[in-house]
């Protein structure tokens, strides 16, 4: 059952801000890390400036 939760985690992109902030830490060390409401917020402002391949 774990299993099924960790995949419909990653599937929803529940796995993203995780990767964010250890890519922040990795690359940009001593930089602000944004939380996770405003990671979110920037995500999807992004998304409707950007639709790129996304079919709707």
């Amino acid at each position: 059952m774990r299993t099924v939760g960790w995949y419909l985690d990653s599937v929803v992109g529940g796995q993203d801000y995780q990767r964010y902030v250890a890519h922040m830490r990795r690359v940009h060390p001593g930089e602000p890390i944004a939380d996770k409401g405003t990671y979110w917020r920037e995500r999807y402002a992004d998304a409707e400036r950007n639709p790129g391949a996304r079919c709707c």
